[in-house]
């Protein structure tokens, strides 16, 4: 019997086979383009962990991976101050970073991190975001590879969360707007 955490789920916009599918794809064309170089994964804590997980294990090179935290959120709605909570843990001079991100939004955390990262001298800086919300941009961010572009929706699930929770659902959905809004 289903957890009563799927009843907060107004609609769900890809399943578990859609995400699989298109997250073979991605490798496919990192794997392509990323032969005979020094591939390096960085990823942004924590929403994009299920996405690293699986886009690495679809990469058909050798690669490295590093993680960085860094926060601009406070429940539904981000601070507009974006601040580095942990740093990488090797150097990246000279790497083909690839910067995998769970969703760009306004894009004022990823406009941090590039230019976080391009100041340390990587051969090459590209952006992967599994989910790609056009509507809010703030900043002019443009992913190099994009799994789902999506509507301006609240959205959870395979990573994405809301106060916390809802990461571990399989598939990515709209969380009703009672849910995280209260009553009216």
């Amino acid at each position: 019997m289903p957890h009563p955490m799927h009843d907060d789920i107004q609609e769900v916009l890809y399943s578990e086979a859609q995400i699989q599918q298109r997250v073979r794809e991605l490798g496919a064309q990192l794997t392509q383009d990323y032969a005979g170089r020094d591939l390096h994964l960085v990823t942004i804590m924590k929403g994009s962990l299920p996405f690293l997980s699986d886009l690495m294990r679809t990469i058909d090179l050798p690669l490295t991976l590093d993680l960085m935290g860094v926060s601009s959120y406070s429940g539904i709605n981000s601070t507009g101050e974006v601040r580095l909570t942990m740093d990488l843990d090797e150097s990246i001079e000279g790497r083909h970073v690839v910067i995998v991100e769970d969703i760009i939004d306004t894009g004022l955390t990823l406009s941090y991190v590039l230019r976080n990262l391009r100041q340390r001298a990587p051969a090459s800086v590209k952006i992967i975001t599994f989910l790609d919300k056009p509507a809010k941009r703030g900043a002019s961010i443009e992913a190099d590879y994009v799994g789902f572009t999506i509507p301006d929706a609240f959205v959870i699930g395979y990573g994405l969360d809301w106060n916390q929770r809802y990461r571990n659902l399989p598939y990515v959905g709209i969380l009703k707007r009672d849910v995280y809004a209260g009553p009216l």
